[in-house]
């Protein structure tokens, strides 16, 4: 397992005896505080405050070990994604077969994506005591490619349910009522504590595509000419039910918004630290239980394999 380290104060980060040195300045007459953490053991690094100084040796150390750097704008909120370039020994050729893949196979790939995303919603509202039924109905409707769009469609029915037995929506009863919850990037709360998720979420896909010698650019069904990680847009979506199912749980402890700071920043440091447990949530896969940041690494090998012609199934995890 690699560690994800989050900077919320001012930090000097730099490169001594193959390990990550951190250098914290003191505060109020107290001296500055020094750590160490070898570089193989970092997966993310999470850089939230703007008077953090990184050096150019501890980055190239980072990439190195196929560790991600998250960059955070003034908000606190992730705007940016560093990731290696050379994160396999086959990249080259694993290149050549993904770019090649033929468009059926692309087609198929989405549907298992497609599915696998719907059942892990309806094993998410199961666990807040949620009927998910129609969610596992419909995951059994998606044809190859989804040319019906059923994904729209168990969005649309999901999102309203999710977080009806949570204190802040116990009040809601369906999609029709003027307080349900509303999924939009911008959205009220708790949209951020979602934002936030998925950011962490997709900086570990990407990093075990990488690993895996993928591109993450070119996906199998995002194909935003302006995004650079269309691929892992595509693989973390059977993923994204664990970071809503983690979500519910926070509000559960957190039924009300806190204040925002003067940024506008309604996260606190408290709720990061609990959205930077999402790589180790444990995830069902190959009937075991796996740290969702390993299971997204046999996503990525399998990934490979299909793009090889060596598998044609994706290997996703159940939400546990």
């Amino acid at each position: 397992m690699k560690k994800t380290l989050c900077f919320s104060n001012p930090a000097y980060l730099r490169a001594a005896l193959r390990q990550l040195e951190i250098e914290q300045p003191g505060v109020a007459g107290q001296p500055a505080r020094k750590t160490t953490v070898p570089f193989e053991d970092i997966g993310v690094v999470v850089l939230e405050n703007p008077q953090i100084t990184i050096s150019h040796v501890a980055l190239a150390a980072l990439l190195e070990q196929n560790a991600v750097v998250i960059t955070c704008n003034e908000k606190h909120l992730p705007s940016g994604l560093l990731l290696p370039l050379d994160g396999n020994s086959l990249q080259s050729r694993r290149f050549k077969e993904q770019i090649e893949a033929s468009l059926p196979l692309k087609k198929q790939l989405w549907q298992q994506t497609v599915r696998q995303k719907i059942y892990n919603q309806a094993r998410a509202l199961n666990r807040q005591n949620i009927d998910g039924t129609p969610l596992l109905r419909w995951s059994l409707e998606v044809r190859s490619g989804d040319p019906d769009n059923v994904e729209a469609r168990a969005a649309a029915w999901y999102w309203p349910q999710l977080f009806q037995n949570t204190p802040l929506y116990q009040e809601v009863e369906d999609e029709n009522d003027p307080d349900a919850f509303l999924r939009e990037r911008y959205g009220d709360w708790p949209n951020c504590l979602l934002n936030y998720g998925y950011a962490i979420l997709r900086a570990v896909i990407a990093r075990a595509l990488v690993g895996a010698g993928l591109l993450p650019t070119l996906g199998i069904h995002h194909r935003n000419q302006y995004n650079a990680y269309c691929l892992a847009d595509d693989i973390m979506e059977p993923y994204r039910p664990s970071v809503d199912a983690l979500v519910c749980r926070i509000l559960h402890g957190h039924p009300i918004p806190p204040e925002p700071t003067k940024a506008g920043d309604v996260l606190t440091p408290a709720l990061k630290r609990e959205l930077l447990m999402i790589p180790v949530l444990d995830v069902l896969m190959e009937n075991k239980q796996k740290p969702l940041q390993v299971a997204a690494q046999r996503t990525a090998a399998s990934l490979s394999a299909c793009f090889a012609g060596q598998e044609r199934s994706i290997l996703y995890p159940e939400l546990l």
